[in-house]
């Protein structure tokens, strides 16, 4: 997620400070990964060196003064850009429990175990996912459901590996 472009776009509704950026940015998409503070001003810093928003006023607060920001036209148009670019897809062609299991067959350890014990954990986790959808808005709704076709993708790739695992063994301890 770009973090930038995310508060940018909340940004277009109207001038707000670091604070009310992170409380809305939390609200709206950080309920499992919050920001944390210095990333939203860090944040900021970047987006007002590179033009993309201004300092809309200063006010005094208990500590250091309060900057609202502001967006800018150069900052509306980068979003737009953003939001009409498609996300890479990622094949997961790299999956480190692709690498277990062969380094299992390796080492000559149990790779059905490994498989077994993954498959566990993403049930596991397909449980409390489903339990959190049930009571959740409609946000949360679709981020779970997100999160449990990949689960349900990745369930899928274990029985089919499990099923295939005596080939592979052959193959890789050549």
């Amino acid at each position: 997620m770009s973090i930038g472009h995310t508060l940018l776009g909340l940004l277009e509704s109207g001038p707000r400070h670091g604070y009310d950026l992170k409380r809305a940015f939390d609200e709206k998409f950080g309920q499992d990964r919050p920001l944390h503070y210095g990333q939203v001003y860090s944040t900021m810093s970047r987006l007002l060196k590179n033009g993309l928003v201004e300092v809309d006023g200063i006010e005094p607060g208990d500590g250091p003064e309060r900057k609202r920001y502001a967006i800018t036209e150069a900052g509306i148009t980068d979003v737009q850009r953003w939001l009409a670019t498609p996300e890479k897809p990622e094949p997961y062609l790299q999956s480190t429990l692709y690498t277990k299991v062969v380094l299992a067959l390796l080492t000559r350890r149990d790779a059905a175990d490994i498989l077994d014990t993954q498959r566990s954990e993403h049930l596991r986790m397909m449980r409390i996912l489903t339990d959190r959808k049930r009571t959740g808005d409609l946000a949360d709704q679709l981020i779970c459901d997100h999160a449990l076709f990949h689960l349900e993708a990745d369930l899928r790739w274990l029985e089919l590996t499990a099923a295939r695992l005596g080939k592979l063994a052959e193959v890789v301890t050549r």
